[in-house]
């Protein structure tokens, strides 16, 4: 976006006050496509349990049958209701080119951006657009102005590797001392929180600390809102990553209480890839930077400068979101729990298969990691991801930087079905044995 053209650098901003165009009406009702099946009666671990039913959803995706997919935390495929809805949009956007970016797109995208912190239970103003939860957090952390030389930053074990390098980035530019601390593992839910007390007690000088809600490596649930908490009373910011949290977890972004927050859209709510946001508590915006010499209007928007975007995407979202919540998030995470349950529970018994997922269903989420006994190294995983594809057909993805050692990790989707984790749990029995 050239800083030479004020009309394209404002019509984000002004495009709210055009009236919203027939054409946008349409695009925006979910009405015009079909529905997700209607889910039975019961509880939502009686509805996991119903097979027939998650096979109706299963039958709105497109995925493909070449493997047995269980690396489903890369990105959240689309519903077929969701990328016929991207497809129009996309034919839309490039018949009406600039005419149709500048006059008809921007409430639009203002509608979407309404609905979303409607979903996130936020203000429409605390929130803002990215194309993924990594620019979110980047945003976050390297405009986070609150650090003065000397100060300490925190990260895990567990934290994104982008996010820690982003971390390690403020000591250049702010002087701060970047500190690292490792998970218990096996974890339990008292010594997970333990452990980021103690490092708040070890370091007086901390001010801001990365918060993973489900890590990317095994999956565990962190407990964010006890830290937050703990963290508020010390005067120390929590920024946290919600990539794999929101959509999948039965929760909302006030929960985690905390201040700000990086989230993916296009994970496990089903929108099309590259559509993230910013989460900035009401009143707290003027402790993030403008972004790259952006006029500071106090407006979270002032933040963030992605240039052109990928409009069908943010066009995409709310029917992504109608869509997720006729599901059901607590019935997703029942869903997805049931399904983590069965292959851990079928391979438990193997004395060289060490897993990585904890029995507290408080620090569980769908996605779940395994080793072999031993087998610490990253060229070990590689190897055994690489065997259940070959010799199984199942496909798994190597995952490293635990301070444990690496590990293979897998993750079913709304759309898997039992018999999938069953090959799984066939596979690992195999190379195990």
């Amino acid at each position: 976006m050239s800083a030479a053209d004020p009309q394209r650098r404002t019509w984000l901003k002004a495009g709210a006050l055009l009236p919203l165009a027939p054409s946008v009406a349409l695009a925006a009702s979910a009405s015009t496509l079909p529905a997700m099946p209607a889910r039975p009666a019961g509880t939502p671990q009686e509805v996991a349990a119903d097979e027939s039913y998650w096979r109706q959803i299963a039958a709105q995706y497109d995925i493909t049958n070449e493997v047995t997919m269980l690396d489903n935390a890369f990105w959240g495929s689309m519903s077929r209701p969701v990328l016929a809805a991207y497809e129009r949009h996309v034919a839309e956007v490039n018949r009406g080119n600039s005419y149709y970016g500048r006059t008809t797109f921007p409430p639009a995208y203002h509608a979407a951006r309404r609905r979303a912190a409607q979903s996130l239970g936020v203000a429409e103003d605390e929130i803002v657009f990215t194309r993924g939860a990594t620019e979110a957090l980047q945003i976050l952390i390297s405009g986070y102005n609150q650090l003065k030389p000397g100060d300490v930053v925190l990260c895990a074990d567990i934290d994104y590797d982008n996010m820690i390098t982003t971390l390690h980035w403020l000591k250049q530019r702010r002087g701060v001392e970047v500190v690292s601390i490792a998970m218990p593992e096996p974890a339990t839910y008292q010594a997970v929180i333990d452990c980021y007390a103690q490092a708040m007690a070890r370091y007086p000088k901390l001010k801001m600390m990365l918060l993973t809600h489900v890590n990317h490596r095994n999956g565990m649930v962190l407990p964010v809102a006890e830290i937050s908490r703990m963290a508020r009373e010390r005067g120390i910011d929590a920024i946290v990553d919600t990539a794999h949290g929101f959509g999948q977890l039965d929760m909302r972004i006030p929960d985690l209480q905390a201040d700000f927050a990086g989230i993916n859209l296009h994970k496990w709510i089903g929108a099309p890839i590259g559509v993230g946001a910013i989460y900035i508590r009401r009143g707290r915006v003027q402790d993030i930077d403008p972004y790259m010499g952006e006029k500071d209007r106090g407006d979270i928007r002032t933040r963030v400068h992605t240039g052109t975007i990928n409009f069908a995407a943010y066009l995409a979202l709310p029917l992504a979101l109608d869509l997720h919540e006729q599901i059901g998030v607590a019935y997703k995470q029942a869903r997805l729990a049931r399904l983590r349950k069965r292959w851990l529970d079928a391979v438990r018994d193997l004395p060289r298969l060490e897993l990585l997922a904890s029995d507290d269903p408080r620090l569980s989420s769908a996605i779940a990691s395994f080793r072999l006994r031993g087998r610490g190294a990253m060229a070990d995983n590689v190897v055994l991801a690489r065997r259940l594809l070959k010799e199984h057909g199942v496909f798994t993805v190597e995952r490293d930087g635990l301070a444990a050692g690496a590990c293979v990790r897998a993750t079913p989707s709304i759309f898997t079905m039992e018999a999938e984790v069953d090959r799984l749990s066939a596979a690992l029995r195999s190379v195990a044995a």
